[in-house]
């Protein structure tokens, strides 16, 4: 029991650190975010059936195609980046095909650790100066928390995290995140920064809008190459999570099924209106 509790827990975790990214990306891009949780939700589901569930992995949203995504809308409409974010999942299969033609080799050799790490480096960079913004208390260029308030709110949730990462032992160590994000959450509503107004004034249940994709194929060959960087991202996500776990995963169940798998999320998301999922550990 108390096992099953401690699993919980440490998916809740996971659930606020992927819920940060999947309502970021939207947000950041002009998507639905109930469209990015749905993607995502059903992305993993796939995902778990095409790796037999060997691999402990959650599907976010990638930061990778934000930008992309900004200039396919601003250039196509939505509609169209939409097909175009539902073809990039076909570069998935590619890579996934040429690995079960090729085997890890080609991998290692084509993309070796060091282009790899770098890879991921940028993709996580290329957000940062959100964080630093939404840090002070500001969104859409405007301010909407006051910068004291914001940065105090910050850094309680920062040392909460940091403290229960280095100092703490057992099983508080393992969910550093969460303790922050509870005493980040608790600060705020004790600060009077937490409005639950609209959850009280919204309904129990509603339909999410879809958004239909529509057939461009100049948004279709310009997503495709863009999905290179979130399949390199995909690699490097799944060594890493091998070697927490212990198991290499691009033996079994493989690194093509973990890539078909992503790509179906992939084509997933774009097919309903949200943005493409990369692989993050549960």
């Amino acid at each position: 029991m108390f096992s099953l509790v401690k699993q919980s827990v440490a998916g809740l975790q996971i659930l606020f650190v992927a819920f940060g990214a999947m309502v970021l990306v939207p947000l950041l891009t002009g998507l639905n975010p109930s469209m990015a949780l749905l993607g995502a939700g059903v992305g993993t589901l796939l995902f778990q059936l095409c790796t037999r569930r060997q691999v402990p992995i959650f599907l976010g949203s990638s930061f990778a195609f934000i930008a992309p995504i900004i200039y396919a809308t601003q250039t196509w409409g939505l509609p169209s980046t939409m097909f175009g974010l539902f073809a990039a999942g076909f570069m998935y299969f590619i890579l996934a095909a040429i690995i079960r033609a090729r085997g890890m080799g080609f991998v290692h050799k084509l993309l070796p650790p060091v282009v790899i790490g770098p890879v991921i480096m940028v993709i996580g960079l290329s957000v940062a100066q959100v964080a630093c913004n939404m840090a002070m208390g500001r969104a859409g260029g405007e301010q909407v928390v006051p910068a004291t308030t914001a940065l105090t709110l910050a850094g309680i949730s920062l040392a909460v995290t940091l403290i229960a990462a280095v100092f703490c032992k057992g099983w508080i160590k393992l969910i550093p995140i969460l303790c922050g994000v509870i005493a980040g959450y608790v600060s705020a509503v004790l600060m009077g920064q937490v409005s639950f107004d609209g959850m009280v004034n919204a309904p129990w249940l509603a339909l999410p809008h879809f958004e239909t994709p529509e057939i461009n194929w100049a948004a279709a060959l310009f997503m495709l190459p863009v999905a290179i960087a979130p399949c390199i991202e995909h690699i490097g996500g799944v060594l890493a999570i091998g070697g927490v776990t212990g198991k290499d995963y691009t033996k079994d169940p493989g690194l093509h099924r973990t890539l078909a798998g992503d790509g179906i999320g992939v084509c997933f998301a774009g097919f309903i209106g949200g943005p493409p999922s990369p692989p993050m550990q549960k």
